[in-house]
């Protein structure tokens, strides 16, 4: 097993993680979204082997492309959703000096937040046979170069489709998604999407490749305004703090459960449920010193009494240790971590306690840079997991793991270098992560006695729908739909099932030729971004 230490591996992983970092914030400020950079760095590295030089020859073992592919995943997210964009939200509410505590906090909340996940992954609750259906993506297309043979043949086709697609307006990365993970949980996210895109335009239109097709208009009356209405306006906010709660008892309920000699050892599923527990044990203490010294860095102290210091403090680290459970199972099954929605969750909750503007504003970045490293390291654990043997040497599976871990860190090193470096210029020019100005307009606007009533409303259907959709996070899904979706998004994630469900229902062994086809989905797509991204910069 190579290691991240070896002078070309840490070489060629930083300068890619770099390059994740650029690509990174460019498409968060400018579309408010995080390219998945992972499949480049595997090219990358691919690539690389191929130059003839004989020290770079050792690329083409598949272990090297993994490491270096974790680094540039690491730093890609690491950079644009968990540093960039916590510091944005203080200094867009007129709080600049607070940039560098900001920085500093989220980069040991992001360590905290990925450290838990390499420790409970292969557990109960995080088995490495779960969906991850970006992992899969990553495995897929390393193996597929390396065998290339019906797989790479696949695969191709699915990335030529996925690119083409991504061309003309059609989110192929939801497409991919469908096709590699939870049909129960993606089929929820559509369908959360396509409410959220009728009601907010009161109409059934779609935009494909700039033309636009009305099959209905004034759905729902001609004096139906979506920005107008507190009732509707709250919807996908009630039903995530409904699924929420739904979410969190059913991962109580795995954790408090026995532990059999037989059902939860190592052996079987890497990690046992007492492992897990220490983890988030430990990472619960550790995000309560850090949001300590967060508060006193930023000055919360004068903002509130003892009581109220103390409250914020037990407060902010819960969100985040609940956040990242919420976003750690999300993204398993569908490949899509609902992080920004979690964190306006509990923004929300912490102005219904009665937290004043700057505490909130903190909390807010504190909650939003828990989950996306978490998840992140989910989907590498994974492409790594495969590429081990699936856990068939134990050992094996450990001593990458570790490797992994190591990698990831190197590209939060990266990340936390390049945000120090490029952050105030960013912020100078007014470009900021576009989620900042929801967080700023929702503490801004404070919460109601109306609001709070929609919001316990609407969290029955999101808590029902959680409990339905048993450990898929329908609920969660439904919710992040309703907030992020639109309605082509609904569309083409309802027909992509569809087709699926199709062709699978009578020969289910069809199912693995559509996880590669997705798996190749996503990689067109992904490249497709950072081409796009690169190109733009080129530009400039």
């Amino acid at each position: 097993m190579p290691k991240v230490i070896e002078p070309v591996v840490l070489i060629v992983s930083i300068v890619v993680s770099i390059l994740g970092c650029i690509v990174g914030l460019q498409v968060q400020v400018h579309t408010g979204t995080t390219p998945d950079t992972s499949i480049v760095g595997a090219i990358f590295a691919i690539l690389v082997a191929q130059i003839p030089l004989r020290w770079l020859k050792s690329f083409k073992n598949i272990h090297r492309q993994n490491l270096v592919q974790t680094s540039i995943s690491g730093a890609t997210f690491a950079s644009a959703n968990c540093m960039f964009l916590t510091m944005g939200i203080p200094v867009i509410m007129g709080w600049p000096q607070l940039m560098v505590p900001m920085l500093i906090g989220a980069t040991l909340a992001t360590i905290v937040d990925a450290t838990i996940l390499y420790k409970s992954f292969g557990s109960p609750m995080f088995p490495a046979e779960g969906a991850w259906p970006p992992g899969i993506a990553v495995a897929e297309s390393i193996y597929a170069m390396a065998d290339k043979g019906k797989r790479a043949v696949l695969l191709l086709v699915g990335a030529v489709f996925g690119w083409g697609g991504a061309m003309i307006g059609i989110p192929m990365d939801l497409v991919g998604v469908v096709w590699v993970g939870s049909l129960v949980a993606m089929g929820s996210f559509g369908v959360g999407s396509l409410i959220k895109g009728l009601l907010s335009t009161n109409e059934f239109s779609l935009t494909f490749a700039g033309h636009t097709a009305n099959f209905a208009t004034d759905l729902f009356g001609s004096d139906f305004s979506f920005a107008d209405s507190v009732s509707f306006s709250y919807l996908g906010h009630g039903a995530m703090i409904g699924a929420g709660i739904i979410s969190l008892l059913q991962c109580a309920k795995i954790l408090f459960r026995k532990e059999g000699k037989g059902t939860s050892a190592a052996a079987q599923f890497g990690t046992s449920l007492s492992d897990m527990k220490g983890a988030l044990g430990k990472g619960f203490i550790a995000y309560l010193v850090i949001a300590l010294g967060l508060a006193v860095a930023t000055g919360l102290y004068y903002e509130m009494g003892v009581g109220m210091f103390i409250a914020w403090v037990v407060f902010a680290a819960v969100a985040a240790l609940i956040s990242e459970l919420i976003v750690g199972v999300s993204a398993m099954h569908s490949g899509w971590f609902p992080g920004f929605a979690t964190a306006l969750l509990f923004l929300i909750i912490g102005m219904m306690i009665g937290f004043p503007t700057l505490p909130l504003a903190i909390l807010a970045g504190f909650t939003a840079s828990t989950g996306p490293a978490f998840s992140d390291m989910g989907n590498d654990l994974k492409a790594g997991w495969i590429l081990r043997g699936k856990g068939a040497d134990m050992e094996l599976e450990k001593v990458g793991r570790r490797q992994q871990y190591f990698a990831e860190l190197l590209g939060f090193g990266v990340a936390f270098v390049m945000v120090a470096i490029f952050a105030k210029s960013y912020f100078s020019q007014g470009m900021f992560a576009p989620i900042n100005f929801v967080y700023q307009s929702t503490i801004e606007a404070g919460s109601t006695i109306e609001v709070m009533k929609w919001l316990a409303i609407w969290a029955v259907p999101g808590a029902l729908i959680q409990l339905i959709g048993g450990n898929h996070q329908a609920g969660i899904l439904f919710a992040t739909g309703f907030l992020v979706g639109w309605t082509e998004a609904g569309v083409v994630i309802l027909i992509a099932i569809l087709i699926r469900w199709l062709i699978v229902r009578k020969n289910p062994e069809r199912d693995s030729i559509f996880a590669i086809l997705g798996a190749g989905a996503l990689v067109g797509c992904a490249l497709r971004d950072f081409s796009s991204s690169m190109l733009g910069l080129f530009k400039k």
